[in-house]
C-alpha cells in the first residue's frame, strides 16, 4: 500500500511491486479461489458421506461429488426438488463459510492491488479512483464463472436448482463482504473513513455491534434451550438408525442450520416468533404445535399449548441488549453531547433491526411437503419488533453513556483545577 502513504514518505520508500500486481487478473483468480475454497469442502463432504453410507457399494463418487455440489448451491439460495419435494431452505452455515472465503481472499486481493490508482493525497484532492470498483467487478467474475460451472456439472432436470438466486446471492457476497474487504485490503476503507462524520460512523458500529450482542445471546438461549431437552435430540437421533458415519455426516449437516435456528430465537425472543410448518407458531406468548419431523434441533421448541408466565420477561432482553453494546460502543466515540449520545444510539438500533429483518427474511423456506413448505420467522413483524426494541435500547443505552461519560469528564475537571 505504498501508493498510499504521504508524498515524503513514499519518496524514501522503495516501489513495492507486490502491492502492484495485475489487478484483473489478481482480482478474477481471487474471486474464483474464494468460491472454490467452500466448494472443495462441499465436495469433500459429499464424498465422505457417499462413502461412509454403505462403503460405497451403492452408487459412485461422482454422485457424492454431485452431492456436495448440490449443498454448495443450495448455501447460495438455488433451492432443490428431492424426491419431487422442494426444499428452499439456505444452510447459514455454509453461506457464513463462504462469505468468510470472500472476506478472507477479498482482502487479499485489496493488498495485492493497493498500489493502483492515485494516492492518499490525490484522492482526498478529489480525484476519482476505480481501484475498488474495478477489482470487485472481476471479483465477482471469478466467483460467477465458478458458480456457473458448478451448476451446470452438477443440476439435474430432477434436482431442479434455481440459476438465477445462484447468481443474485453470489453477487450479493461479492458486493458487500468482497467489496468491504477490498476496500479494507487497498487501504481505501480507511482514507473514505476520514470524510465520513464520526457520528455516522459512531452509529454504525453501534449497529453493528448490536446485531453481534444479540446474535450471541440468541445462539447461548438456543444452546441452553436445546441441553434442557436433550435427551429428545438423542433420542431422535437413535431412531433414525443411523451408523457412526451415517449419524457423524448427518451431524455435520445438521450443525449448517445451527445459524437458522439462531436467527428462529432471536426472532422468537422479539416476540413475533417464528413458523414450523403451516398453521403453528412459536412465540413467548403462544406455542401452537403441529406433527413435527424427526429433526435433533427440533428438541429445543417449547412444548406445545399455553406458555410459562417467565417467558414473557424475555421480551426485555432486546432492548437489554441494545442498550449494553450502544453503551459499550460509546466508549471508544465518547460524546458529552446528550443529542449526538441519544442519535447515535437509536439510529444504531434502527440499523441491526434492519440487518436483523433481513436475516429474518432468508432463515427460513421450504424443508418439506404439505405443511413443511412454511418453516421460518414472520419477517415482516421481526423488522418493525427490532427496529422498535433495538432503537429504544439503543436510545437508553446511549443517555445513559452519555451521562456517565459527563460524569466522568466533570470530575476530571474538578480534580485537576484543586
Amino acid at each position: 500500500m505504498t501508493s498510499l502513504l504521504p508524498g515524503s514518505l513514499r519518496a524514501s520508500t522503495p516501489a513495492d511491486l507486490r502491492h502492484r500486481r495485475p489487478l484483473v487478473l489478481v482480482a478474477t483468480l481471487g474471486g474464483a479461489a474464494a468460491a472454490v475454497a467452500t466448494l472443495l469442502i462441499c465436495l469433500a463432504v459429499g464424498v465422505v458421506g457417499w462413502f461412509l453410507a454403505d462403503a460405497g457399494a451403492h452408487g459412485t463418487p461422482r454422485d457424492g461429488l454431485r452431492v456436495g455440489a448440490l449443498g454448495w448451491l443450495l448455501a447460495h439460495g438455488s433451492g432443490l426438488h428431492i424426491d419431487g419435494v422442494a426444499v428452499s431452505v439456505v444452510p447459514l452455515g455454509l453461506t457464513s463459510l463462504a462469505a468468510w472465503a470472500v472476506w478472507r481472499l477479498g482482502h487479499r486481493v485489496g493488498d495485492s492491488v493497493s498500489g493502483h490508482g492515485p494516492d492518499a493525497d490525490r484522492i482526498a484532492d478529489g480525484e476519482r479512483d476505480w481501484t475498488v470498483a474495478t477489482a470487485t467487478a472481476f471479483f465477482a467474475v471469478g466467483y460467477l464463472a465458478v458458480a456457473f460451472v458448478t451448476f451446470r456439472l452438477a443440476a439435474t432436470a430432477e434436482t431442479a436448482p434455481s440459476l438465477v438466486r445462484v447468481v443474485g446471492w453470489s453477487l450479493l457476497l461479492c458486493v458487500t463482504f468482497g467489496l468491504v474487504a477490498i476496500s479494507v485490503g487497498s487501504g481505501r476503507a480507511a482514507i473514505w473513513a476520514a470524510f465520513v462524520p464520526v457520528s455516522v460512523r459512531a452509529a454504525g458500529a453501534a449497529g453493528l455491534r448490536i446485531l453481534g450482542g444479540y446474535l450471541l445471546v440468541s445462539t447461548v438461549v438456543f444452546a441452553v434451550a436445546l441441553a434442557v431437552d436433550f435427551g429428545t435430540a438423542v433420542n431422535v437421533m437413535s431412531r433414525l438408525h443411523l451408523g457412526a458415519g451415517d449419524g457423524t455426516v448427518y451431524t455435520a449437516l445438521t450443525a449448517t442450520l445451527v445459524p437458522n435456528a439462531t436467527v428462529f430465537t432471536g426472532s422468537y425472543l422479539l416476540g413475533p416468533g417464528f413458523t414450523v410448518g403451516a398453521q403453528t407458531l412459536v412465540s413467548p406468548t403462544a406455542v401452537v404445535l403441529g406433527p413435527l419431523p424427526m429433526f435433533p434441533l427440533l428438541a429445543a421448541l417449547p412444548a406445545n399449548g399455553p406458555t410459562p408466565a417467565w417467558t414473557a420477561y424475555l421480551l426485555a432482553l432486546p432492548p437489554l441488549v441494545a442498550a449494553v453494546a450502544v453503551a459499550r460502543s460509546q466508549r471508544r466515540f465518547p460524546t458529552l453531547r446528550w443529542d449526538h449520545g441519544a442519535l447515535r444510539g437509536c439510529v444504531g438500533g434502527a440499523l441491526a433491526g434492519l440487518l436483523l429483518g433481513l436475516l429474518a427474511t432468508v432463515a427460513g423456506g421450504a424443508v418439506g411437503p404439505g405443511r413443511m413448505r412454511d418453516v421460518g420467522p414472520f419477517a415482516s413483524d421481526v423488522l418493525v419488533h427490532a427496529i422498535t426494541a433495538f432503537g429504544i435500547g439503543g436510545l437508553m443505552g446511549g443517555v445513559l453513556m452519555t451521562w456517565w461519560q459527563r460524569r466522568t469528564h466533570l470530575r476530571g475537571s474538578l480534580d485537576s483545577t484543586a
